[in-house]
């Protein structure tokens, strides 16, 4: 005797062995003997052999139609033995009755399980839904596998361009596209950005990677909503000094300046900030901007102002005119001591911009140390050098450190070049030069002061603080361990940085003798600091991630045979002249510092990557410091920008 029994929700044949009554030992077709209860039993049958009734009964199968058996069978439900008569008009065989039992369970949409054997037939509202739903599915998956060959052979489907930036930077795993364009994706072997790049949709490598940044923070694009424009802040007395700013060629928001007025005792020294606070209020529509955006955000060759166009123009330190601003007095004798300081909110005049690439030819180390040159405010930047000096020997730390450089990125977009847009040239600056050390030390003085008059008045403000080598922003005035000073309160960029606009605010308030727009404990202030400390970090990786993205451009074209690299640890080192670090797996065990060349053997803009092939160690840290006319034949042969 054999018998067919449900398992596990299968249907499965064997030979009895024991029958118990409530359960029987049966041996499969595989030789694997089970124990299958009495109620599990669907059919009993001499004949065929176990091993041959499922086999047979599917092939039975292939020619009942389910669209008949639906209209066959009664409304009520029923045994499919007893369907088995009813269809073949006598009492089935045993093959015949496991081919309807199969045919029925897989038609679950014309007929639902009651139990063990037992179906009802689908009502007709029921059916006709499900098999609408079956057409949407086929269709469905027709359009994605036609969407699939179209992406292989290198052709946009009509659906993806409104889709495009979500395809790359933000996939919806339930669009039928987005299951099309990864089914493609790992058919071709291709990354997303590779298989656009391939069907024409990619419009360059710089705008895919500037168009990450721009779907995430400015979803609704980097325009301005229209505004009232803020006005000129009325009733400020005006200052009676010559003040000039010192920035690069590139600053248009100029957020400081500085002057030099003799007095009886020694200078009076200014430092002014530009004033947007005095007419940019907490929550006007221009300050809810300010507040969405929280920086300005930079790039190689653009940047995105956290203010628009026309209030930066209105605030900013440009040369020719008379600026709001908060002045720093400070009133420094003879020998360069700080005896006392005055802030005050005033118009400052403005008489000239100047910029590092005139002036540091001028002003440098080497003229310093043996005969300035005449050149504008020659004599003030002589003196503020020398009070920087004091103020940085005092704080006892270093404002900049001198062993490394800072580069400045031009990108002339008037130009086309086979990768792209734009020509990039980098600028090698060492850092520490004595025009930075004058700016730090004295934006330092600015915010160490104002963050100190606030905590003493009890005002809340935002302050940067480093305790134990960790920097975090906080609203209580706290040591910073790495400037040395303890109090050290963002204030010196109100055009740029909404954190300097809201000290500047309370800042205001202060010198009003108002009560300051945010209170202690004021949840608005701690959230804006919190968004703040994120969005920064995100808008830094993303200007070090475009820059990295220009080096490799400056790379492909200037084509260098070779490069020069200093090893950092194993396998990474950074290129010489440009802020590029690399990952070099054929580098052998090096100490940091040590000098190699490396050939660069390809580039992957959409990656961002590129891959460099050691050639030669070329000297030892030490042996470099002992051969000066080594480095500089070595030198020699770095690619120059």
């Amino acid at each position: 005797m054999n018998v067919l029994f449900e398992e596990d929700g299968a249907f499965r044949a064997g030979t009895v062995l024991a029958d118990n009554n409530t359960s029987l030992q049966v041996e499969l077709a595989s030789g694997k003997r089970a124990k299958v209860k009495a109620a599990s039993v669907l059919l009993r049958f001499a004949e065929p052999a176990a091993a041959d009734l499922m086999e047979r009964a599917a092939s039975e199968t292939e020619a009942m139609d389910a669209d008949f058996l639906w209209e066959a069978c009664a409304d009520d439900e029923f045994a499919f033995a007893d369907f088995a008569r009813d269809y073949y008009g006598r009492a089935p065989s045993s093959v015949e009755a496991a081919a309807v039992l199969l045919r029925l369970h897989a038609a679950p949409i014309y007929f639902h399980r009651k139990g063990k054997g037992r179906f009802r037939k689908a009502p007709p509202e029921i059916l006709q839904a499900a098999l609408a739903g079956l057409e949407k599915k086929r269709v469905l998956a027709l359009t994605i596998e036609n969407m699939v060959e179209a992406l292989k052979e290198g052709r946009l489907p009509a659906e993806f361009p409104p889709l495009l930036k979500q395809l790359l930077y933000k996939p919806d795993r339930n669009r039928p596209e987005t299951k099309a364009f990864e089914a493609a994706c790992a058919e071709t072997g291709l990354s997303a950005p590779r298989l656009l790049e391939k069907c024409g949709a990619l419009e360059g490598s710089h705008d895919y990677h500037l168009g990450r940044f721009l779907f995430e923070y400015f979803p609704h694009g980097t325009g301005f909503p229209d505004t009232p424009l803020a006005e000129e802040p009325a009733g400020l007395p005006l200052a009676k000094v010559a003040a000039f700013s010192i920035d690069d060629a590139h600053t248009t928001e100029i957020d400081d300046a500085f002057s030099v007025t003799p007095t009886d005792k020694g200078w009076r020294i200014g430092i002014h900030i530009a004033a947007p606070g005095l007419s940019v209020r907490p929550g006007d529509a221009l300050a809810t901007i300010a507040r969405g955006r929280l920086s300005t955000v930079y790039m190689p060759g653009k940047k995105i102002t956290m203010l628009p166009d026309a209030v930066v123009e209105r605030f900013t330190l440009a040369a020719g005119r008379d600026c709001a601003a908060i002045s720093l007095y400070l009133d420094v004798a003879s020998d360069l001591s700080i005896r006392g300081h005055e802030t005050l909110l005033e118009r400052v005049p403005v008489v000239a911009n100047l910029r590092h690439h005139d002036i540091e030819p001028l002003f440098n180390e080497e003229t310093l140390a043996t005969e300035l040159p005449q050149f504008l405010f020659r004599d003030e930047l002589k003196l503020l050098w020398e009070l920087a000096t004091v103020l940085e020997a005092g704080r006892g730390k270093a404002s900049s450190n001198q062993n490394f450089s800072d580069f400045n990125f031009n990108v002339d977009w008037s130009t086309v070049t086979e990768n792209g847009p734009g020509e990039i040239t980098i600028e090698e600056r060492r850092r520490g030069s004595p025009l930075d050390k004058l700016v730090s030390e004295l934006m330092i003085v600015a915010n160490a002061t104002w963050g100190r008059t606030l905590a003493d008045a009890g005002i809340p403000a935002l302050y940067r603080a480093q305790t134990a080598g960790k920097v975090r922003m906080t609203t209580v005035a706290a040591p910073h361990e790495g400037l040395g000073v303890d109090c050290y309160a963002w204030s010196s960029s109100p055009l740029r940085r909404y954190v300097d606009l809201t000290n500047q605010w309370q800042l205001i308030a202060f010198l009003r003798e108002e009560a300051p727009p945010f209170p202690a404990n004021s949840a608005e202030l701690m959230a804006a600091m919190r968004d703040f400390e994120l969005t920064y970090a995100a808008y830094a990786e993303f200007q070090r991630g475009m820059e990295r993205y220009w080096c490799l451009r400056w790379l492909l074209q200037e084509r260098p045979d070779c490069v020069i690299a200093d090893v950092l640890r194993e396998s990474l080192v950074r290129l010489e002249h440009i802020p590029l670090v690399l990952r070099v797996h054929s580098l052998p065990a090096l100490d940091r510092g040590v000098r190699v060349r490396l050939e660069i053997e390809k580039i992957d803009l959409l990656e961002a990557e590129a891959r460099a092939r050691y050639v030669e160690t070329l000297a030892l840290p030490a042996e470099m410091a002992k051969n000066d006319a080594a480095v500089s034949a070595l030198e020699e042969d770095t690619p120059r920008e």
